[in-house]
């Protein structure tokens, strides 16, 4: 896979591990940390854990499965994605308010965002 393809599903990957990482194996993780956000190949990390190219493969595929399979269940990215979509539409909205009311639909707004972040 190569071009727009390969980094849709390499964002997709890393959005889905940002919200499930945590809920796959030691291995998975180190295995998905390597390949989509160090950038290693399939040879290097081979190499790295003395394995084959076709078991880091496998081991990938599975991990993203597992990753696809969790956001199936829970719908986590996707609810965080209608959150974000919404708090943008009501900032544009906002935008349009007397300031002194601007001000604080924004501070509600800021608040919704920074609950995003912490859970």
């Amino acid at each position: 896979m190569h071009g727009q393809n390969a980094l849709e599903k390499t964002n997709r990957i890393n959005v889905l591990f940002d919200f499930y990482g945590p809920l796959l194996t030691k291995k998975q993780q180190t295995f998905l940390k390597c390949y989509f956000q160090d950038d290693y190949s399939l040879g290097e990390i081979a190499a790295d854990f003395d394995i084959s190219r076709q078991a880091v493969y496998e081991h990938l595929k599975r991990a993203e499965q597992v990753l696809e399979d969790y956001e199936m269940k829970l719908r986590l990215a996707a609810r965080h994605d209608q959150i974000q979509a919404g708090l943008s539409q009501l900032e544009k909205q906002i935008s349009e308010l007397q300031p002194q009311a601007r001000a604080n639909i924004q501070m509600t707004i800021d608040l919704l965002r920074g609950a995003e972040v912490n859970t």
